[in-house]
C-alpha cells in the first residue's frame, strides 16, 4: 500500500500502482469526470501514471492553470499530427502550451501556411480529437530516440543530443509519436473546439543566424461555448489594442529612421507621461524619497561589477568604443548600478538611513526584432526606478512601506484585481544567481514576512527571482481578464557587497546596508500600454489629456465659447474648444471617438443665462448648470479616483 497526501492535508491509502485517476474516483465520480492532469511530488504526471511510492498528489481540472497547460500541450500534439498528415515532409521542432493556447514550430520545407489554410487544419484536428485516442507515455533510450529521428528530423536530433539517457520519453496517440516530457490530458476526445489563431516566423533556437521555422498559434477548449466566448474577447481586445488607441488618441508613434522599438511620444502622450510622473513624484516626496538623475551610458566596468554584463550582456546594445584605447561604454541597461555609486559618493551613518533614491531613468535593451510589440516590448524605456538603502533592522518596515505605495498607485489607476507573486530562486540552478545562500534565505524570508503581514493575496513561484535577489511581483488582471506583471519590489543583499557599500553603525563599526529595488509602474511605456487597453482609452479623469471640450452650436456663440473655455482653465480644467462650422451632432460624435470625458454645449440659451449644457462621454445628459457647478463635479470625480497617500 502507498500513502497519498491530498492538497487539504488529508491522507488516503491506495494499492501500489494506483493512478491519479483512481484517486479521483475515490473522491467523487464528478471529479473523475473532470480531472485532466496531475502533479505527483512536484512533477507533472498523466492521470494514468502508476504511483509506486508515498507522496503528495494534486489533481487538476480545466479550471486550474496547470489543467489548461496540460490541455493546450496535448492540443499541440494534435496540431502536430494534423500538420504531418496535411503537409507530408514537415519537420516538427517544439510545441509548448503558452498563457493562452499553444504553438508548434515547424519546418514546412517548400510548403507554406496562410490564414486560408486554417479551416482545414482545424477540421483535421477535430477529426483526430473525435477518435478519443489515449495519450500514452513511454521511456526510450537515447539511442532509440536518435534512431527514430536521424535522417528525417535534425531539429529533434538536436534536442535529444542535449538530453541524458534514462530521462527521455515519447508520447504516442493515434498513429502519432512525439518526443515529450509529459503532462497530457487522458485522451484527445476531451478537446471539443479548436481555433488556429495565426502563423509567424520563428528562428530555430531563437537564433537569427539559424533557419526560420513556421510558428503556428492555436487555442482549444473542452466546450464550443468557451471558444465562442474567447473569440468575442479577442475582438474586444483588438478594439482596445494600445497601438490602435495610441494612434487614434495621438499619444505616441514609431519611426523606422529613428529605429525599431524606440517610441516617440507625441505632445498629448508626453503630457500624459508627465502627469503620471508628477503623480508618483508627489507620493514619493511624502514617503521621503529623493530624486536623482543619472546618465544614459556608463563604463562597461560598472555593469561588470554589478553582474549585469555577465547576465544580460547579450541582450544589451554592443559596447561603445571611444577614441581612448580600451575605453568602453554601454547604453545603460539598468539604473541600479548608478544608484549604488550615488550612495557610495558619501559616507553614511545608521542615523542617515534609510536613503531612498528615485529616478525616472531611461534604459536600453537590445530586444530581438521579432519580439518587439508596440509599447509593451521596446528597446528604450523609462523605469520609475527607486533604490532604498537601509539597515537590516529597517528592512521589514521599508518593504511594507513600498507595498503601500504600490497599492496606492494601483488604486488610483483602477487596477483592483491583482495577485502578489513571491518570486524565489530555483534551488536546482544555483549558477543562475549571485550571492551567498545565507543572504538569499534572509531576503526571501523578508519578502514572505511582509506579504503575510500586509495580508496580501499571494502565490509563491520558484525560479522567478532576479539574478541578484528574490522579488515581490504584482500580477494584475485587466478589464479583459488578462494577467500582467505590473510593479515589482526586490530585496538585494548582493549588490551592496559587489559595490562595497557601507554605513557606520551604532557600534561605530562598518556595516553593509540592505538594498530594495522598486518600480510601481515597471516601465512607463509598458504601463501606459496596459492602462490604455485596461481602460480602452477612457483614463481616470485626472489623467485624461483633455477633460472637456466646448462645442458651440454655431459661429454666433464663438465668443461665449471662448469665455467658457477661460473659466474652465481658471478652474484648472484641461479643455479645448471646437468652433468649426459643423453640426453639433458631428462635433459630439468626434468628441466621443476621442474619448473626451465631458462635452460642454453652448448656444443662445446658455449665453443668455451664463450657463453651460453638459453631456458626459457615453451619452449621459447632466443638464444645464453653471461653470462653478461643473468644476465641483470634476473635482469630486478626481478626488474619488485619486486615493490619499
Amino acid at each position: 500500500m502507498i500513502q497519498i497526501t491530498l492538497p487539504d492535508g488529508s491522507q488516503k491509502s491506495f494499492e501500489m500502482n494506483s493512478t491519479p485517476m483512481d484517486v479521483a474516483k475515490s473522491i467523487s465520480e464528478g471529479l473523475a469526470r473532470n480531472v485532466i492532469s496531475a502533479n505527483f511530488n512536484g512533477t507533472k504526471v498523466e492521470t494514468t501514471t502508476p504511483l509506486t511510492k508515498d507522496g503528495s498528489l494534486i489533481l487538476y481540472t480545466w479550471n486550474d492553470d496547470e489543467g489548461k497547460k496540460a490541455f493546450w500541450h496535448s492540443s499541440a500534439h494534435i496540431l502536430a499530427q494534423a500538420i504531418e498528415e496535411l503537409y507530408p515532409g514537415a519537420k516538427l521542432w517544439v510545441g509548448p502550451a503558452i498563457e493562452n493556447g499553444f504553438y508548434y514550430d515547424i519546418d514546412l520545407g517548400d510548403q507554406s501556411i496562410t490564414d486560408k489554410d486554417f479551416k482545414k487544419i482545424e477540421d483535421k484536428m477535430l477529426e483526430i480529437a473525435r477518435g478519443k485516442h489515449d495519450f500514452k507515455m513511454r521511456e526510450v533510450s537515447k539511442a532509440e530516440a536518435l534512431s527514430y529521428y536521424e535522417g528525417n528530423n535534425e531539429y529533434k536530433v538536436d534536442l535529444i543530443q542535449n538530453l541524458e539517457d534514462g530521462t527521455i520519453t515519447f508520447c504516442d496517440h493515434s498513429t502519432f509519436t512525439d518526443l515529450c516530457r509529459g503532462g497530457h490530458i487522458p485522451n484527445t476526445g476531451i478537446v471539443k473546439a479548436v481555433k488556429i489563431l495565426s502563423v509567424a516566423g520563428a528562428y530555430f533556437k531563437g537564433d537569427e543566424n539559424e533557419k526560420q521555422l513556421t510558428r503556428i498559434y492555436g487555442i482549444s477548449f473542452p466546450k464550443q461555448k468557451d471558444l465562442k466566448d474567447y473569440l468575442e474577447l479577442l475582438e474586444e481586445a483588438k478594439k482596445r489594442d494600445h497601438r490602435k488607441l495610441g494612434k487614434e488618441l495621438e499619444l505616441f508613434t514609431f519611426s523606422q529612421k529613428v529605429g525599431q522599438g524606440l517610441p516617440l511620444w507625441l505632445p498629448k502622450g508626453a503630457a500624459l507621461r508627465e502627469r503620471l510622473e508628477n503623480f508618483l513624484k508627489a507620493a514619493q516626496k511624502k514617503a521621503g524619497y529623493e530624486m536623482v538623475v543619472t546618465p544614459h551610458i556608463g563604463q562597461k566596468e560598472l555593469y561588470v561589477t554589478s553582474g549585469h554584463y555577465a547576465k544580460y550582456g547579450e541582450d544589451s546594445f554592443q559596447p561603445i568604443h571611444t577614441p581612448k584605447d580600451g575605453e568602453e561604454f554601454l547604453l545603460k541597461p539598468m539604473n541600479c548600478p548608478h544608484h549604488c555609486e550615488i550612495y557610495k559618493s558619501s559616507q553614511w551613518s545608521y542615523r542617515d538611513l534609510p536613503k531612498r533614491f528615485a529616478e525616472f531613468g531611461t534604459v536600453y535593451r537590445y530586444e530581438q526584432s521579432g519580439e518587439l510589440h508596440g509599447l509593451t516590448r521596446v528597446r528604450g524605456f523609462t523605469q520609475d526606478d527607486a533604490h532604498l538603502f537601509c539597515t537590516p533592522e529597517q528592512l521589514d518596515q521599508e518593504f511594507k512601506n513600498v507595498i503601500d505605495l504600490v497599492l496606492y498607485v494601483f488604486g488610483s489607476l483602477g487596477f483592483e484585481n491583482f495577485t502578489a507573486q513571491v518570486s524565489l530562486r530555483d534551488p536546482e540552478n544555483p549558477d543562475k544567481y549571485i550571492g551567498s545562500s545565507e543572504n538569499w534565505e534572509k531576503a526571501e524570508q523578508a519578502i514572505l514576512n511582509a506579504a503575510i503581514d500586509k495580508g496580501l493575496n499571494y502565490v509563491v513561484e520558484t525560479g522567478e527571482a532576479a539574478f541578484y535577489g528574490p522579488k515581490l511581483d504584482f500580477m494584475v488582471k485587466d478589464a479583459l481578464g488578462r494577467q500582467w506583471q505590473l510593479g515589482t519590489i526586490q530585496v538585494d543583499y548582493n549588490l551592496p557587497e559587489r559595490f562595497e557599500l557601507t554605513y557606520v553603525g551604532s557600534d561605530n563599526q562598518i556595516h553593509r546596508p540592505v538594498m530594495i529595488h522598486r518600480a510601481p509602474f515597471g516601465s512607463m511605456e509598458r504601463f501606459v500600454a496596459i492602462l490604455l487597453e485596461h481602460t480602452a482609452g477612457n483614463f481616470p479623469l485626472w489623467l485624461m489629456p483633455e477633460q472637456a471640450i466646448v462645442l458651440s452650436i454655431s459661429e454666433k456663440y464663438e465668443n461665449y465659447a471662448k469665455k467658457v473655455l477661460n473659466l474652465l482653465e481658471n478652474h484648472e480644467i484641461r479643455a479645448l474648444i471646437d468652433n468649426r462650422n459643423e453640426t453639433v451632432g458631428k462635433k459630439i460624435r468626434e468628441a466621443e471617438m476621442k474619448k473626451i470625458p465631458y462635452m460642454i454645449i453652448v448656444g443662445e440659451n446658455e449665453e443668455k443665462e451664463s450657463m453651460i449644457s453638459v453631456r458626459k462621454h457615453g451619452g449621459e445628459d447632466l443638464g444645464t448648470i453653471s461653470v462653478e457647478s461643473f468644476a465641483n463635479i470634476i473635482n469630486e470625480e478626481i478626488s474619488k479616483s485619486l486615493k490619499q497617500f
